[in-house]
């Protein structure tokens, strides 16, 4: 589940984590108000207008702004709240910006200069531990920068029996250059971020750029926080946080009704159960000249009304010319899921593409002899190549 920054900031914050205060709004009224009330506690006479959405590269779309005035404020929140928002992490459409992030200017004159960090936790898969990756390079987007300078990427590998121990933290700060006061700032900077990452267990936390400011402060500018799924029910306050206008309508109604959903670009549906299959039924499509529109997985009580759910969702996609339901009856029987395709199709009605049934597994011939008895408008194959031809004659 993905935050917003001013959500992630916050969540930062509460860790000790130092942040660049904002108040979000969502019209400029609004906006106006929060720059107000941050001149008043900080002191600053400039504001950053900053879009939130569900997508980095936001500067580049125009999403972030810099006010120098009050009337700034209005007139910029204005134009960004309710736009389009394109950037490189969005499709062509972009995404609708329904509030903005009224910041404070963090970037006032000083005895020393300012310099941009860049540093994220993630997990490390090959060895199963978390890691925190960091560069002097902030600002930029960190593909680029491991592409044409990679001897300015570093790591440092968390051990989950220690944690990340004091020395770590004091090498990235001299990773990164830093001298005097802003090492012992950079050494709370990052013990606090990985408490607060292994706190609410996130699967990412993004911060770029990290800042020094001119007095030798570190702090986030930015924050993209992604949170791991599968331990929200430990975190009740923060599956509160989730933003549906972010998320994609049809994977809504997917997860709502129980199936694992994730919509891709492609031409062919797939109803599949089981994750592996999933994947592999994709590959066959490819093989097949096709290009799979959504991964779909029904689990492993595919009954009618489960069944009936997924057609619909899959069917919401005027992309998809063809579905192909690939189902192995290992734990459900294939003649049960045969049935629930038939009661589904039905309770439809007419289905305007054609779809493809290969069942395998218990009771695989029952469930063919069904299919082929209905009199439907469906196709039944028993192998994969079988499969795969005809998905490769039907889309053509």
């Amino acid at each position: 589940m993905n935050l917003h920054e001013y959500q992630g900031k916050e969540i930062l914050a509460s860790y000790g984590v130092r942040i660049q205060r904002g108040i979000v709004a969502s019209s400029p009224i609004d906006a106006v108000s929060a720059a107000e009330k941050l001149n008043s506690e900080t002191g600053t006479e400039w504001y950053v207008v900053k879009a939130q959405v569900h997508a980095g590269g936001r500067g580049k779309g125009g999403g972030v702004k810099l006010a120098k005035s009050l009337d700034d404020v209005s007139k910029l929140s204005s134009e960004i709240i309710g736009m389009q928002l394109i950037t490189p992490q969005t499709n062509a459409n972009g995404k609708k910006v329904n509030q903005v992030l009224i910041a404070e200017d963090v970037y006032y004159p000083g005895e020393f200069d300012t310099e941009e960090y860049y540093m994220s936790i993630l997990l490390d898969r090959k060895l199963g531990i978390n890691m925190l990756m960091y560069s002097p390079e902030g600002g930029m987007d960190i593909e680029y920068v491991a592409e044409h300078n990679p001897e300015k990427i570093f790591t440092e590998k968390i051990d989950p029996s220690v944690g990340l121990q004091d020395y770590q933290a004091r090498r990235v700060a001299f990773n990164l250059n830093l001298t005097g006061i802003a090492i012992k700032e950079m050494v709370s900077f990052v013990k606090n971020l990985v408490k607060a990452y292994e706190g609410i267990d996130a699967s990412l936390f993004e911060i770029n750029p990290v800042l020094k400011t001119s007095d030798n402060k570190i702090m986030a500018v930015d924050a993209k926080v992604s949170l791991d799924d599968n331990a929200l029910f430990r975190h009740k306050d923060l599956a509160d946080l989730r933003d549906l206008r972010e998320e994609d309508a049809t994977e809504v109604k997917a997860d709502q009704a129980g199936l694992n959903f994730v919509k891709l670009d492609g031409n062919v549906g797939c109803m599949v159960n089981g994750a592996g299959l999933a994947m592999a039924t994709m590959d066959i499509i490819k093989m097949a000249g096709g290009n799979p529109a959504n991964f779909l997985d029904v689990g492993g009580t595919a009954d009618a009304e489960r069944v009936e759910k997924a057609f619909r969702i899959i069917l919401e996609d005027s992309n998809v010319k063809a579905i192909l339901v690939n189902i192995f009856g290992g734990i459900v029987r294939c003649d049960r899921v045969a049935q629930g395709i038939v009661d589904a199709y039905r309770s439809i009605g007419e289905i305007p593409v054609p779809i493809i049934i290969r069942l395998q597994g218990t009771n695989a011939k029952e469930a063919k002899d069904l299919i082929d008895d209905s009199d439907l408008k469906v196709y039944s194959a028993i192998g994969l190549e079988d499969a795969s031809n005809l998905v490769s004659e039907l889309i053509d």
